[in-house]
């Protein structure tokens, strides 16, 4: 309700001033506490674009993540580095080919912080700056919750949820180290809200919950300092690690109760709301989570 609409009883009345030799009078200070705004200057023209843009993306060798570094350099990137824990494969390759001196990779294990620290080191020696940090390295499991033993679940929370944090620690620290007002943005997932009926997995879920859940108490945390952080929900997604999803004999079947759009995304395809919340278009979106996953049903 707008402050102009509360209007008061004609019952209420003011409290009156108690101006006696007695009354002690306390002065209380309210100071704004002070934020740094991301409002664009006065001379930004407002296109959706990463022009002059800086980006690391974790796990860009393949999938999700090089659909992502596809995207961007789409969008007029300056530079996409990954940050991967194995060497780039061919189609790694041929995007850097493509799109010679912006596409960079330095070898990272995202599940050990000091790795994380040098690699956005070695970004900024060489690139003079980042703006953006995209959290999407991961790992699924998919098995009946009661076969998950300890190992299999940690290695699941080091990846998804102790990657990401640190990723996303050691960029805003480099962001107000450098005065920029970057963007960070985490990989969730639909199964962040409900479970997926056609591959479920309880602790992989978890894990992305509780990515989604950092990514608005991040966005709360570090608005002051001009960071924005948000997270994007994908759907089924073609990768490695899901392609054997629409193998299955009963794969057309499963899909009519999903309903939406009965099929697996080219990763390529959710680049564009990445693309969004890392430009300057997005300066006044934070906190949130955009899922993008058109088998509608599974929500």
């Amino acid at each position: 309700m707008s402050p102009a609409a509360i209007v008061p009883q004609s019952t209420q009345t003011a409290p009156t001033a108690n101006t006696g030799p007695n009354t002690a009078q306390v002065a209380q200070s309210h100071e704004a506490p002070v934020y740094l705004t991301t409002e664009p200057d006065a001379s930004f023209d407002w296109k959706i674009s990463l022009k002059n843009k800086v980006v690391a993306i974790t796990g860009a060798n393949r999938g999700i993540g090089l659909g992502i570094a596809t995207v961007c350099l789409a969008n007029e990137a300056k530079e996409i580095w990954s940050l991967d824990l194995f060497e780039p494969g061919e189609e790694f390759e041929a995007l850097s080919k493509a799109h010679p001196k912006r596409v960079h990779y330095v070898q990272c294990d995202v599940t050990k912080e000091e790795s994380v620290i040098a690699a956005i080191d070695k970004i900024v020696a060489h690139s003079g700056r980042i703006d953006g940090m995209v959290a999407n390295a991961g790992m699924t499991k998919h098995q009946p919750a009661l076969d998950f033993d300890r190992p299999q679940l940690e290695q699941l929370f080091n990846l998804n949820v102790f990657g990401a944090y640190f990723c996303a620690t050691a960029a805003a620290k480099k962001f107000i180290e450098l005065g920029i007002k970057g963007s960070i943005v985490f990989t969730a997932s639909m199964t962040s809200y409900r479970p997926n009926r056609a591959a479920p997995s309880a602790p992989y879920g978890g894990t992305k919950g509780a990515v989604r859940n950092m990514a608005h108490t991040l966005a709360m945390e570090w608005a002051k300092h001009g960071i924005r952080v948000n997270s994007i929900s994908p759907g089924f997604v073609r990768t490695q690690m899901t392609y054997y999803v629409e193998k299955a004999p009963d794969w057309n079947l499963k899909m009519q109760y999903y309903g939406g759009m009965p099929r697996l995304a080219d990763p390529k395809e959710l680049g564009g709301a990445y693309v969004y919340l890392l430009s300057e278009g997005s300066s006044y979106t934070t906190g949130i989570d955009i899922p993008v996953a058109g088998i509608v049903g599974a929500w």
